[in-house]
């Protein structure tokens, strides 16, 4: 389980993206590299990283489901999500 204060980072991170998403685009379109520059450096898309909304694990994050492999199979022989069956033949 991660601390609550990466998952808190990550969070932040997120708001930073989306509020700058429309200048970001604009200044790219136009070519405005200076600008981009100036903006904060959270505000940048690739410094977010995928983690598991539940215990924000960073690896193993199935994107599908938006949660790590761990709780995945967990919650999938639980039942819990559905139409997740476990394989056999």
């Amino acid at each position: 389980m991660a601390k609550e204060s990466v998952k808190a980072r990550e969070r932040k991170r997120a708001k930073a993206v989306a509020k700058y998403a429309e200048r970001r685009a604009a200044m790219k379109a136009a070519g405005d590299y200076a600008g981009l520059s100036k903006l904060p450096k959270n505000a940048s898309p690739v410094r977010l990283h995928n983690r598991c909304n539940l215990t924000g694990r960073p690896r193993g994050y199935m994107r599908q489901f938006g949660i790590s492999r761990v709780l995945f199979r967990k919650m999938a022989l639980e039942g819990k999500i559905a139409g997740v069956t476990k394989a056999s033949w």
